[in-house]
Formats: C-alpha cells, sequence, structure tokens
C-alpha cells in the first residue's frame, strides 16, 4: 500500500496546506519525541524551528530589559514567476552578466578572442571559459579579501548545436573541441571601483578539460578495474566529464562532481560484446552516441577499452592556488554519477563529505575520514579524502507511517565489515565496492531516492539538505519520497544523532514538498509552505549563506502549462530554515537552468550560473537578438551595499 492510500482516513475535501498540517498534528500524536535524546517534538521538527539560526544581529539593543523581536531572516520582497528572455532579481538588488562561454583568459594567443560564430578551434576553446557553466566557489586572495578572488567553476556538458556552426561532431577536431569546452575554469578575477574583472594573463588562470592528465588516489587506484592499454598503472586518466555541482574543503581546495559520464561512452560494435552488469547499471549506451567519441577515440569505445569508462564518476579534487598542480580522483568517495559534495567537519577533526547520486530511484552517500583535520596544516590535509569509511543511506518510516518523517541508519559499504558485501561475489576487494558503487548499495538495500542532487549543510545546527529534483516513473512511495509520479520534487533534511557527523543513525524529516496548488489540491499542490506566489518545481541547487539563509534553485519544467502552469521560468529563492517561509529572489532566461551559488566572504556579492540557455532554440539571452545564447555567470549586488538576502 502506498503512503498516499494511508493517508485515505484524511477528509477527501481536505486541501494540500490543511493536508499537511493534518499530518504534523498526527505526527505529534503517533510519534511524540524525535529519538535524538534532546527533547524535541516531531511537530518542531516539521515546523522548522529546530534550525536555531541567527535571526536578528548580536547588538541589537537590549538596554530596556526586554528582548527585542528578532529580525526576519529574509529581507527582500518576494518577487513574481517570468517567463522573460532575461534575467530578473528582487528589488534593491542589481544583476550583472560576467565570463560567458568562450570569454578569453588571456590577452595573446589562441583564444585571446572571441568571435561568437562557432569558429572557434579545439586550441582556442581550451584557453576561453567552457560551456554550461555549473556549480562555483569563491576563493579570496590576499587574507581573505572581497575585492579579489579565484572564481572556480564546472563546465557539465556543451551544447552541440550553438558550439558547432553545423550543430554536430564531424572529426577528430570537433571531438577535441567539445572536450576542451568541458570541465573546470580557474578565474582570477579583481574588483575596481565597483567593477569585476578578469585579471587576464594571471599566472592563476586555468583550463582544466576532458583531455587534462589527472591522477587516480586512494584505495582503488592501481587496480586492474582501472588499467588500460593506454594507463597499465590504473592511476592516470585523461580528463574529467560532465562536472555538475562542487564541493570545497576548509583548507582551500575545489572538489569537482563527475556526474552523467556514460553519455561519452558507446561502441562501433566492432568486436560484437554486450555491456556487462555494472556497464548497464551506469547506463552506458548499447550503441553509438550523439557525440561520437567512440568513432574518433578508442579510449570512448567501451568495446575497445572496457575500463576506460570505470576512470569517470568520481569526485575530483583541485588545488585552484597552483596551476602546476595536477587534480586527484579520489575514490575513496565512491563513483556514481556526483551532484556535488558538502563537507562538515566533526569535533574531533573527523572530516565528513555528504554526496547526492543524481538519477531517478539512486542514493545519499557520505564518506568519513579516517584521519583528522587539522587548521593550517597543509600536509596534513593534503590527501584526507584517500582514506576513510563510504556509507549509504537507509530512510526508514519510523514509528508512524505518512507523516514525511522518521529515522535512517548509514549502511557501510565495505568489502570486510559488510556481511553481504562480503559475501557478494561481484566484489572480489574493496576497489570494486568503490567503482560500482551502484552495484554495492543495491545490495545492501538503500533507500531508493528521487533523484538526491546538491547538499547543504546548515552553519550552525549542523543539519543536512539534500533537494530530490523528481522522478516522474516512481510507481511506490515511501515517506522520505510520498509521492508517485513525482513532478516536483522536495527537500529531506536530517540531523546526525548525537550532532556527530560521523554517527551511523538519524533522525530526518521534509522541508518542503514542492508542488502547484494552483493546479492541483492534493499533495502535488505541495507542503504548506508552497503557495502560488512562491511555488517552484525541481529543486537542484542548494545551499546555505552565513547567516543560515538557505537558497533553492531549480532545473525543471519551464512550460509554464499543464502541471507547471504559472511557475515560469527556472529561479532562485530563499527559505527560512527555522519558520520554513520561502521567497523567490531571482528567475533566469528562457529554457535555462539557474545553478551553483557563491559568496564573497562578506556575503555582500553574490555569483551564481546560468546554464544552457535557449537549449530549444528560442532564447538569445545575454548577448541578445540574432546571436547564440551562452551560459553565464551572473553577479549579485545589494543596491545599499549590504548582506544579500538581508
Amino acid at each position: 500500500m502506498s503512503k498516499l492510500e494511508m493517508l485515505d482516513d484524511l477528509p477527501t475535501n481536505t486541501s494540500a496546506n490543511e493536508h499537511f498540517q493534518a499530518v504534523v498534528d498526527r505526527a505529534v500524536n503517533r510519534r511524540g519525541f524525535l529519538k535524538t535524546g534532546l527533547g524535541l517534538s516531531a511537530a518542531a521538527f516539521l515546523s522548522g524551528s529546530l534550525s536555531a539560526c541567527n535571526s536578528g544581529d548580536d547588538d541589537d539593543d537590549k538596554s530596556d530589559g526586554e528582548t527585542p523581536e528578532p529580525r526576519p531572516l529574509i529581507g527582500f520582497t518576494g518577487i513574481p514567476a517570468s517567463t522573460a528572455d532575461d534575467i530578473v532579481v528582487a528589488a534593491g538588488y542589481t544583476a550583472t552578466v560576467f565570463a560567458p562561454w568562450g570569454t578569453p583568459l588571456f590577452s595573446s594567443g589562441p583564444g585571446s578572442t572571441w568571435t561568437g560564430d562557432a569558429t572557434e578551434d579545439a586550441a582556442a576553446q581550451a584557453r576561453q571559459v567552457g560551456d554550461n557553466h555549473d556549480g562555483l566557489h569563491f576563493f579570496p586572495l590576499n587574507d581573505g579579501t572581497n575585492e579579489e578572488g579565484l572564481l572556480v567553476m564546472n563546465h557539465e556538458y556543451t551544447n552541440l548545436r550553438w558550439l558547432f556552426a553545423d550543430g554536430t561532431v564531424d572529426s577528430l577536431d570537433d571531438v577535441n573541441k567539445d572536450l576542451n569546452a568541458h570541465g573546470v575554469s580557474v578565474i582570477h578575477i579583481k574588483r575596481t571601483n565597483g567593477r569585476w574583472a578578469i585579471v587576464l594573463d594571471s599566472e592563476y588562470n586555468r583550463r582544466l578539460t576532458g583531455s587534462t592528465p589527472m591522477l587516480l588516489t586512494g584505495p582503488a587506484a592501481g587496480d586492474a578495474m582501472l588499467q588500460t592499454g593506454a594507463d597499465p598503472t590504473g592511476s592516470l586518466v585523461f580528463g574529467t566529464l560532465n562536472n555538475c555541482g562542487n564541493g570545497f574543503t576548509p583548507w582551500g581546495t575545489y572538489l569537482t562532481c563527475e556526474e552523467n559520464f556514460n553519455q561519452y561512452f558507446g561502441t562501433t560494435n566492432s568486436l560484437g560484446t554486450s555491456r556487462d552488469e555494472a556497464q548497464v547499471r551506469y547506463g552506458l549506451s548499447s550503441g553509438t552516441t550523439s557525440r561520437k567519441y567512440e568513432q574518433y577515440l578508442n579510449r570512448f569505445d567501451w568495446q575497445l577499452e572496457p575500463t576506460e569508462a570505470n576512470r569517470f564518476g568520481w569526485i575530483v579534487e583541485i588545488d585552484p592556488f597552483d596551476a602546476r598542480s595536477t587534480p586527484k580522483k579520489r575514490t575513496a568517495l565512491g563513483r556514481f554519477k556526483h551532484e556535488n559534495a558538502a563537507y562538515r567537519i566533526g569535533a574531533d577533526g573527523t572530516v565528513v563529505v555528504y554526496m547526492g547520486d543524481d538519477q531517478a530511484n539512486d542514493y545519499v552517500y557520505k564518506f568519513v575520514s579516517d584521519s583528522k583535520y587539522i587548521a593550517g596544516n597543509t600536509n596534513n590535509n593534503a590527501n584526507l579524502l584517500d582514506a576513510g569509511k563510504l556509507y549509504v543511506a537507509k530512510f526508514k518510516d519510523g514509528a508512524a507511517t505518512g507523516d514525511f518523517m522518521g529515522d535512517g541508519e548509514w549502511i557501510l559499504l565495505d568489502k570486510t565489515a559488510n556481511t553481504t558485501l562480503a559475501a557478494d561475489g561481484r566484489f572480489p576487494n574493496q576497489a570494486a565496492v568503490l567503482i560500482n558503487t551502484r552495484l554495492a548499495a543495491d545490495a545492501v538495500g538503500a533507500t531508493k531516492m528521487d533523484r538526491p542532487e546538491w547538499v547543504a549543510v546548515h552553519p550552525s545546527t549542523g543539519e543536512v539538505y539534500v533537494t530530490m529534483t523528481n522522478n516522474s516513473g516512481r510507481t511506490v512511495a515511501d515517506d522520505a519520497n510520498p509521492r508517485t509520479q513525482n513532478r516536483y520534487g522536495q527537500i529531506v533534511r536530517w540531523r546526525e544523532t548525537g550532532d556527530n557527523p560521523a554517527a551511523t543513525t538519524f533522525d530526518w524529516d521534509i522541508f518542503v514538498l514542492a508542488g502547484n496548488p494552483q493546479v492541483h489540491s492534493d499533495l502535488r499542490a505541495g507542503s504548506s509552505n508552497i503557495t502560488a506566489e512562491n511555488m517552484f518545481n525541481s529543486p537542484d541547487g542548494l545551499g546555505f549563506d552565513k547567516d543560515g539563509r538557505l537558497w533553492i534553485q531549480t532545473d525543471g519544467n519551464y512550460s509554464n502549462a499543464g502541471d507547471f502552469a504559472g511557475q515560469g521560468n527556472n529561479q532562485m529563492l530563499c527559505a527560512d530554515p527555522a519558520t520554513k517561509e520561502i521567497r523567490r529572489f531571482f528567475v533566469g532566461p528562457k529554457e535555462c537552468e539557474v545553478t551553483g551559488l557563491t559568496f564573497t566572504p562578506d556575503s555582500k556579492t553574490l555569483f551564481i550560473n546560468i546554464q544552457h540557455p535557449g537549449e530549444d532554440g528560442n532564447s538569445n539571452w545575454p548577448d541578445g537578438a540574432g546571436k547564440r545564447p551562452r551560459s553565464a555567470t551572473v553577479i549579485i549586488t545589494k543596491d545599499d551595499g549590504g548582506v544579500i538576502g538581508s
């Protein structure tokens, strides 16, 4: 029986908001207190009051002896949905386009000019900002300045219709150009007289592409499943591909996350062999691909190089401050379709990294380091991500069903310690568990989720939030994924037992069910904090600012019709974790995704990315009529010079 059927005892004319409140009330009656030892009620968890974020300033005037009313965490007025081919931001803010695809990083040589007519060759693209901007992070220079730093960003994939004049890959040169439009850009930027600009020819400027040499490190490095004809050591791989969300570390490195790498691997079927279980599970094509890499480079033909694809699907650690450093693919964090990576440091220095596998019915993971982080100790911290324990999450319904909350456990994915994996002949060693992490998670019975994407950790409470973008193919619901044919998505959050990020149990609830209350009156309308004024679908990007505001970005259906009527283009919203209030802050141009977010240290400058505007051919953003659309960064500042969102 589905959870929707279990809720049939509620009145049939119950509105979505009343329905959600009834679930909250029943959660109190049926569950009582969370099993955290903190004496916190289920109602408090669902209402959001556990999030102890600071809603006011520390210097509030208390001279009259009374506790002042806290200032609202969200200080701007929400904006309506938009279908315009332009960016729209809340009143009192200015949004400026910056560093679009093709922007030169160097003043001379290949790539030092941008023609905009798709005639740039592979050599030029290797020295220009890549395509389809995604996750990004700002690393300040000069003792934490807010005026100068390194903006590091991912380039998830390319739009072939815009990258090439004829919209297709027709030669080895085309393949190399496409590879060079992927990867990561490290961009030295500086603000002068209020205007940000790229520091051309900086020693920091760097492009990492689908052909850049990178090291495989950690427990799986060197294993036979990572060895190829070109690399019998199983330790040196060329390139990083489909870099989606990102992460960063407190020791100053950038984490780029390889997601849908499978789309680059196909076969011309020259050998007539079939895909094995792992190749099917990871989605490698049984034939040729639209990018045609396999027709020009043998390493992308899985029949000719059956282990090459195993060298993608990792989290890659990059030192942005040393352009000569070699990026490292950290195999201890597992291989799957990584969306992003969010860290938390335990009280004892343990490093925990939370990750989602972005595919319908896949899983949420966390990595717990063996060694401890020591602030300022570069030698100690350099390889913390090479050894530790990898876990996958099981979200349980708990004592009550249908209340959108429960408890959970982290299942250890270890060949020796996990009896299920120890007995499974598909995993001869721990390297096999890490290379085929999805198969291991399947075997231990982890909870299949609605496309786990970005993960974010609250800066003061330590609560962890993850976006479940959607899953229209779901047929069996559970409390964490409560809707079949889930077109709208939700955000799930949890608290680790004892506030210990390395704990193996946790309590969880749903922070918001996205939906459309103008079209539906059941669970498809969304939770009680979704209204006609702030509704959205497909939450994707996610992140906190230093004050605890939760920023939500969407990558969903922009048809503005049917189930999505009134929701407009993809957007960015801001939520208060304590009150669960959500307001729309920004809307992107036509057919785009809004993704990636990072702030200067003072939180007065926000950088976000606009990806694939005009992916269906109906946008000319940002350059205007007659121009090819380009992914770009958007810089947002508050007109009064204040903190973003305040």
